[in-house]
């Protein structure tokens, strides 16, 4: 569990903890009123390992899975009490996902296949002897890039008792045996301009439809994609109702873009696609051709999540949704409540350090896994990434009942009801289908809406394409139309602009303009430009209404008339973008504008390309994006990829410069300089040289840790900082590189040893999304380094994370491609500061650059 987003924010350099020597003891940590808090158990490293996931078996037993080879531990306990611990020494290790199930163990973890080959796959174990030894093995089936934070998660059994559903990142392979009567398919980008890839390479390249939840029956066979276009859950749960929701993450790294999506609780229903692609190409909610989240939460990494039925809670916390956010150290309560034919809901934190939202330092609280226990209470373990495992009880000692209730919602039933009726049309063909389902198209249930249109398209085009056409009602044909776009070859396009333009967008509520809008973005974007004739009509409808003072209705005007070229549209765009009060809609114009080659005059020219030398540090965001950070105890800075959007934005609109327009702008084109490179939020310090000290290892720091947490001298971490090298690859408030991770509030996630280790072994713990690559070539030939982007036919890669240079290789040419264990971080950077100025470095890192912080007090 760990294993769960990119959210979690990785350790590969010097990216680990710097807070509390010890994990944090229930005095720390703050339950709400009339809930305790007790330690269980303290994971003994050598013996349990760091525990990333836990499942119940049929006796009532907790099992701990731990990471990399670890044990599974299993535990019959009492009342709380430990009455019996085992370590199992199973044959699948890294436990990502786990469930008990008849006489059997399933797992997402490492095993080897028929062969003796190792894999990551879905695996059955049994233990015939009775013994712990689970000697029985089945591969179930591959996970393709299954392993690591991004790849196959939890498993769940159906409501129906017949089918499992597991979870999958988004690096994670669709399988080649999907059932086409999949209920989710026909996924794409569907965006009308070019997306731009993530600003540091992560997922470049990378196609819809993302983290998927595949269905599949108890063997592991006749598996259909259930759900998709989420990013990278790594636990989803069935409520009282039979729905299936789920706690989704973002790229953290996007903080500051218009692309950024706060982390969510979803409903997956049939076909649901929640909007995920990579790089800016992610949707906002209010695309009609996705599903909006039930709650967002804002920043952090989503890991595990339990309903709370079955505990011995009162009834408004039996019925709540708990999920757990890795990276801030919140164990969050969801109080759901229906709404049409789903969910939406408010949220609390249930538990969190008390420290959460101090200013002098955090309790790491490393959230992993959740269950409700058969005695009620309510267990949860930190861990992952080889830190300090813990698993902890929380029990109910208010006076409040907690007799169990019935936590199935009476409201929204019929709805409910209804949307599952229309689902059972999805992925086959039904004659009768079509005609239940049309009405539901004018629906005001968005749900409802979906279920209906993914119901007809499901049928073959012929069987309701003059129906679309033909609608009148605007809810109704926008739906019909929309299908038509997804599912019509390029000659449908005529006709269905046609009868798109009999809906004149001033008629529409603002929801439904931008309904009609989207359906032209994915006409565009999958049936191409259309003629000059209807480019014309549609020109002529939009133009009048861009600008607009919404602000969703500017981002998809501006979309949809830059890439039909309408006269004006890069003048209205570069006014919007000069007149935007927040940093995040100016870059919604900016990179729309980025790829555009015509409409452009030599004064538009310089006032877009003046953007990117202006001083943006005081630039607004909005109020609902600093909650988000005050709700997690940090201050708001923009994500790590922010800097390299930035730039590579600049790049491709350069690319559109014919020579004359370059020479002319050479000026000003030349005056840019990248965010983080000596220009904005750079703030290196000129350090004198330091000469070599010792070849330091953990045994000469270890014992003096203790001595961080007082009297430590700041100004000599801070240049320790600078000596050590770490503001080339990370980023620290505003300032740094973007190679390693954010270490902005790291002392929010990991304890000091952590970060010492990480100094001195960066080796040892190494995060996929921080690995190079290395390819070998089918001369010989090996190049190793970070992939920037990636097509269908070649990689590019960038072997020095501190140049610019970049090799291209095409695929043909490559034999074996893998991740490299070994750390970007070179080896021995801290070998030229002295033993002081190493605990001075961590005390600066666990201060967040705060020199009133504790650390430094004498």
């Amino acid at each position: 569990m760990l294993a769960r987003c990119l959210s979690i924010v990785a350790i590969v350099a010097l990216a680990v903890s710097f807070a509390r020597a010890q994990e944090p003891t229930p005095d720390a940590l703050q339950a709400l009123p009339d809930f305790q808090i007790d330690v269980v158990l303290k994971a003994d490293k050598d013996k349990h390992g760091s525990w990333i996931s836990m499942a119940k078996d049929d006796k009532g037993r907790l099992l701990l899975a731990g990471q990399r080879g670890q044990a599974v531990t299993r535990l019959t306990l009492t009342d709380g009490k430990i009455t019996k611990e085992e370590i199992l020494k199973l044959p699948v290790s890294e436990g990502m996902g786990m469930l008990w199930l008849n006489d059997a163990l399933y797992m997402d973890g490492f095993g080897k296949d028929s062969a003796g080959k190792g894999v990551f796959g879905l695996f059955r174990l049994r233990d015939p002897n009775g013994d712990g030894s689970f000697s029985s093995v089945e591969m179930l089936r591959e996970w393709k890039n299954g392993s690591g934070e991004h790849g196959a998660h939890a498993i769940l059994l159906g409501p129906d008792k017949q089918h499992l559903y597991i979870v999958c990142g988004n690096f994670v392979d669709q399988p080649a045996d999907l059932l086409p009567s999949s209920p989710h398919r026909n996924f794409a980008d569907d965006r009308v301009l070019p997306r731009a890839e993530d600003g540091n390479g992560f997922g470049a390249g990378k196609k819809p439809p993302g983290g998927s939840i595949f269905r599949m029956d108890l063997d592991g066979k006749n598996c259909e994609l259930f759900a998709s276009g989420d990013r990278n859950t790594y636990d989803v749960a069935f409520n009282a109702d039979g729905e299936l929701l789920g706690f989704d993450s973002d790229m953290e790294w996007d903080w500051g873009t218009p692309w950024y999506r706060p982390i969510r609780v979803y409903h997956a229903t049939s076909g649901a696609d929640m909007g995920f692609r990579e790089g800016t190409a992610k949707w906002p909610t209010w695309y009609e051709d996705s599903l909006p989240p039930a709650v967002t939460i804002g920043i952090g990494c989503p890991t595990g999540v339990a309903f709370g039925t079955g505990a011995k809670f009162p009834a408004r916390y039996q019925k709540a949704m708990y999920i757990l956010d890795w990276t801030y150290g919140r164990l969050i309560a969801v109080h759901l409540v229906p709404n049409g034919s789903s969910y939406e809901g408010t949220w609390e934190n249930f538990v969190a350090p008390k420290s959460l939202h101090e200013k002098s330092g955090k309790t790491p609280l490393n959230l992993t896994d959740v269950v409700i226990g058969d005695d009620g209470a309510l267990y949860f373990t930190i861990g992952g990434r080889n830190t300090q495992a813990v698993l902890y009880r929380v029990t109910y000692i208010g006076k409040q009942p907690t007799d169990p209730v019935d936590s199935r919602n009476a409201d929204g039933a019929p709805a409910r009801a209804l949307r599952h009726k229309l689902e059972a049309f999805h992925g086959h063909a039904d004659a009768s289908a079509v005609e239940t389902a049309w009405p539901h198209l004018n629906s005001d249930d968005r749900f409802i809406r979906y279920a209906a249109r993914l119901a007809i398209e499901s049928q073959p085009i012929e069987q309701w394409k003059s129906r679309a056409l033909s609608e009148t009602q605007p809810q109704a044909a926008i739906e019909a139309l929309l299908a038509l776009a997804r599912l019509g070859p390029k000659d449908t396009q005529a006709d269905m602009l046609g009868a798109l333009a009999k809906i004149p967008l001033a008629s529409l509520t603002k929801s439904l303009q931008l309904h009609k809008l989207r359906v032209l973005e994915v006409s565009i974007s999958r049936q191409g430009k259309p003629s000059d004739e209807f480019a014309k009509q549609i020109i002529a409808e939009l133009d009048p209404v861009y600008p607009n003072e919404d602000e969703p209705m500017n981002r998809e005007l501006s979309q949809v008339l830059l890439a039909l070229d309408a006269p004006g549209a890069v003048g209205k765009t570069v006014a919007l973008l000069a007149q935007a009060p927040t940093q995040e809609e100016q870059l919604i114009y900016a990179l729309s504008l980025r790829t555009i080659t015509t409409g452009w005059t030599a004064d538009l020219r310089k006032q877009y390309f003046g953007w990117f030398t202006q001083k943006h540090e005081k630039t607004a965001h909005p109020q609902f994006v600093l909650q988000w950070f005050e709700d997690a105890g940090i201050a708001y800075n923009d994500g790590a990829s922010f800097n390299n959007f930035v730039a590579h934005i600049h790049d491709d609109a350069v690319k559109t410069l014919s020579d004359a327009e370059r020479k002319e702008l050479e000026p000003i084109v030349s005056a840019f300089v990248p965010p983080g490179r000596g220009g904005r939020g750079n703030g290196r310090r000129q350090i004198p040289p330091h000469s070599f000290v010792k070849d330091w290892q953990m045994a000469d720091i270890e014992p003096a840790l203790d001595q961080v947490g007082k009297g430590r001298n700041f100004v000599r971490g801070r240049d320790a900082y600078e000596v050590a090298q770490c503001a080339a690859c990370h980023k620290f408030g505003a300032a740094g590189g973007a190679i390693g991770p954010d270490l902005t509030a790291v002392s929010s996630r990991f304890k000091r040893r952590d970060i010492l280790e990480s100094i001195i072994e960066p080796s040892k713990v190494v995060s996929e999304q921080y690995m190079n690559t290395a390819v070998r070539l089918k001369n010989g030939d090996t190049i190793i380094g970070r992939i920037m982007e990636e097509n269908d036919q070649k990689l590019t890669i960038r072997p020095d994370p501190l140049k610019d240079d970049k090799v291209e290789i095409k695929k043909s040419d490559i034999d074996v491609r893998k991740l490299s264990p070994v750390s970007p971080m070179p080896q021995g950077l801290a070998n030229n500061l002295s033993k002081e100025e190493i605990l001075d470095l961590i005390a600066y890192m666990e201060s967040g650059g705060n020199r009133d912080h504790p650390d430094f007090q004498r």
